[in-house]
Order: structure tokens, then C-alpha cells, then sequence
């Protein structure tokens, strides 16, 4: 399995940005965060917005991931067919990531003015671009007598001075609780990462902590809250031990939009137009092409949705 490099898998960072989320003074009135959702985004690392999306755009969606997966959600024994593609990072292997990116259901969630106002509360600004992200169908594990925690790791180099600036966020889908898995993440690390770090060797690895001594912390959510964290919050997906219940999410965020880049606008709307995957490692992509056949054409954008993907200037 390929080794990566940290750099190589960070996720979308805030181009010319300085100040750390957690130290932003804020300009703009806070549009979906209350005061107290803020106060907990910038000690604990993440916040989570109650009915970003609405319920029925969660349920088109979930129906959309069985079929797009061919899994039937009636009958267990579909559920445990083999990855259509490895992963790079092989911990995702079996995580149940599912390989699309741009049907409409995705992008009607990411044009979602409720989910863009909660990402403007988040970076104090408005020029923001939406990342090409995925979904999760996370089944049942079929032998629950291993390890019940899931892998906690970091998307970005923390190794790197100054760290970096970013955000990730998870919708969800199906409701996510103690049963089913989902988000787990460590916020002590996130409150107290300058004292910790300074325990740990030198070569530590900038991607994966030592949870020596640290403690997990679960995340419970109902279809359409969607999850937003700081990507210096050291997360992971923990497993599904429940009985015959799945836990589906999709990956949203957005970070500051780099309008005048013009090689990484044009790509974005390539990868829009074209229906391909972001041509990253840690995206492997369906080899079936499944969206190119049945998408019938790239997704329909509104005018926020535009502004998002860089068709439009803010």
C-alpha cells in the first residue's frame, strides 16, 4: 500500500489565511451559531447545527446510496461486498466510504443556505468555496468481539508551524448514535494540543496521536444536523455495532474561495461539468463510472451553489 505524506491527504486549507479559527474576533453577526454553539466551536473544536438540511433531502439521499452502493437496505447479505477499489490509507478500507461526488442530491445539500450560513459564522466571511467531498454508508460489523474504538487520526500535517487552517464537516443522514457509530473525536487534544505536544518525541507521527491516556468523545446526531470541526480536532469514525442498522452520512465543507487562482477554479469546474472525482490519493473514485451514466448531466446550480463551486465571483 502506497505511504503518504501529511500534505498529501490535508484536506482544503484556507488559502492566505493567518488567524487560527479559535482566534478569530468576530465581525459578522453570527447568522445559525448562537453565542454558546460559538463559545464551544472555539474551545472544544466543533459544533454541531441542528436541522441544517431538511429530512426528506436526507431521505432522497439515503435512498440514493443504497442504490448507487447496490445494496438493498431489506437485505443484509448485500451489504458486505467487497471494496470496487482499495484505499490508499488502508484503515478506510471497510470504513464505508461510497465513491460519489456529484449527483444532485449532494449538491442540492451543499447549496443549502442553511449549511453555507453556518460555514460563513465559521470563517467571518462570505467568499467561501465548497470542497468536492463523498459519502459514508457504514454497515454493522459482522464480527463485533475486536476493537471497539475506530482509528483517531488528523487530516492535516500538525507538525507543520504555523499549523493549518481548516475545517471539515459531516451531515447526517440516518441517526448516528452509540449503536450505529459515526463521529468520535478527541477535544482535550484540541484544547490542550501546545502542552501535549510537548510530551510526545519528536518524530512523532503528524497524522496519527498517541491516545495514551486521552479519551474519546462519541457524537450523536439525527438526519440533517450536520457536524462542522476544526481539522486540528483529531477525530475518526467509530465502528457499527449495532444490529441491522446502518449509519450514513455526507462529507460537506467549505474553506475561503481562492478566486483568482485560476488553475484550481477551472479544475473545480472540470471535476463539475466532467462528474470525476478530486484528484487526490485519498479519493480512489468508482470504476464502474456510475454517475456519468446515470447522472444524467452535471448537477443544477442556484445562485449560491454558483458562487460555490467558482462558475460565479462572489
Amino acid at each position: 500500500m502506497q505511504n503518504l505524506s501529511a500534505d498529501e491527504i490535508s484536506h482544503p486549507l484556507g488559502a492566505g489565511v493567518s488567524t487560527q479559527l479559535k482566534d478569530i474576533e468576530k465581525m459578522l453577526p453570527l447568522r445559525v451559531l448562537s453565542e454558546e454553539d460559538w463559545q464551544h466551536w472555539i474551545t472544544k473544536g466543533y459544533v454541531i447545527v441542528k436541522a441544517a438540511v431538511p429530512r426528506e433531502k436526507c431521505e432522497r439521499l439515503a435512498a440514493l446510496l443504497w442504490e448507487f452502493d447496490e445494496k438493498d437496505p431489506n437485505d443484509p447479505g448485500t451489504w458486505y461486498a467487497p471494496e470496487r477499489r482499495a484505499h490508499v490509507r488502508a484503515e478506510l478500507n471497510n470504513a464505508g466510504m461510497v465513491e460519489i461526488y456529484n449527483h444532485q442530491y449532494l449538491w442540492d445539500n451543499r447549496q443549502e443556505q442553511r449549511v453555507y450560513d453556518a460555514f460563513v459564522d465559521i470563517w467571518d466571511r462570505e467568499d467561501l468555496w465548497v470542497a468536492f467531498d463523498r459519502a459514508n454508508l457504514n454497515v454493522p460489523k459482522q464480527d463485533k468481539s475486536g476493537k471497539r474504538d475506530g482509528f483517531i487520526h488528523w487530516d492535516v500535517n500538525t507538525a507543520l508551524e504555523p499549523k493549518p487552517i481548516g475545517v471539515q464537516g459531516v451531515l447526517s443522514i440516518l441517526p448516528q448514535d452509540e449503536e450505529t457509530g459515526g463521529f468520535q473525536c478527541v477535544p482535550y487534544l484540541f484544547e490542550h494540543f501546545e502542552e501535549w505536544v510537548k510530551s510526545q518525541p519528536a518524530d512523532r507521527n503528524p497524522l496519527l496521536p498517541d491516545m495514551a491516556g486521552l479519551t474519546r468523545e462519541n457524537i450523536s446526531m439525527e438526519p440533517g444536523d450536520l457536524m462542522i470541526f476544526n481539522s486540528l480536532l483529531a477525530h475518526g469514525v467509530r465502528p457499527n455495532l449495532s444490529e441491522g442498522r446502518v449509519r450514513m452520512a455526507q462529507y460537506i465543507s467549505m474553506y475561503p474561495a481562492d478566486q483568482d487562482n485560476t488553475a484550481e477554479r477551472e479544475e473545480r469546474i472540470r471535476l463539475w461539468r466532467e462528474m470525476e472525482p478530486p484528484n487526490r490519493p485519498d479519493f480512489p473514485g468508482d470504476p464502474r463510472g456510475w454517475e456519468k451514466a446515470n447522472n444524467g448531466g452535471p448537477a443544477e446550480l442556484n445562485d449560491l451553489g454558483r458562487k460555490l463551486l467558482g462558475l460565479d465571483r462572489w
